[in-house]
């Protein structure tokens, strides 16, 4: 069973209705993920059964750019969201003010705003739908469009990590980058075969 993780293209975020919002994807994430596209018909490297994205902009027009490869239709996913800490408000100074003031301890417990998200709440989020489409979709070849932090979240759930304590580590996930998870038939255990490839960037 394989699990392939593509991170969106580089996306324009700003004010539209008052509010910080995903605009979708820039010029420079267009080809970005256009590069990705001519890479995989190219290679043919990955064979999809299932394809998947996040329902947020700028992974639903990364995944449309992706679609032709292997000519699956998009079956979109809410938990496969972004984290959703805010409702849009906080200009970026603001909130990243408000991070910097938070220890590190309770980070994983910080929420911005009532109605929203934790960081820890969107690990589990995460983790639990990592669970059930694997569990839906056994022994099959799946790409889903996400998101960094969904990216990052992969590590906890495989690695059974807890999202509760203080990470001693940063990944620095690029845009329309591949990550490749497979599960051998031989045995149970999940092997990271790949983080972060981007050489079609380069």
């Amino acid at each position: 069973m394989n699990l392939y993780l593509i991170r969106h293209g580089d996306y324009l975020e700003d004010l539209e209705d008052g509010k910080y919002q995903d605009l979708g994807l820039s010029p420079e994430g267009v080809r970005q993920v256009e590069a990705l596209r001519e890479r995989l018909s190219r290679t043919d490297e990955i064979k999809a059964d299932v394809l998947l994205s996040s329902s947020m902009r700028r992974a639903r027009e990364s995944a449309a750019i992706l679609a032709p490869v292997w000519d699956q239709p998009v079956l979109f996913e809410k938990d496969f969201e972004e984290w959703v800490c805010d409702d849009g408000t906080l200009t970026p100074e603001e909130f990243s003010r408000r991070w910097q003031q938070v220890s590190e301890a309770q980070k994983p417990f910080y929420r911005f705003m009532p109605g929203y998200e934790t960081a820890l709440e969107f690990s589990g989020r995460v983790q639990a739908a990592f669970n059930r489409i694997l569990q839906e979709h056994q022994g099959k070849t799946l790409v889903l469009v996400t998101h960094g932090g969904v990216i990052g979240t992969a590590f906890s759930y495989f690695f059974g990590l807890s999202a509760a304590l203080p990470s001693r580590v940063g990944l620095g996930t690029k845009n329309a980058s591949i990550t490749h998870w497979y599960q051998p038939a031989s045995a149970p255990k999940w092997i990271l075969e790949r983080y972060n490839d981007y050489h079609h960037l380069r």
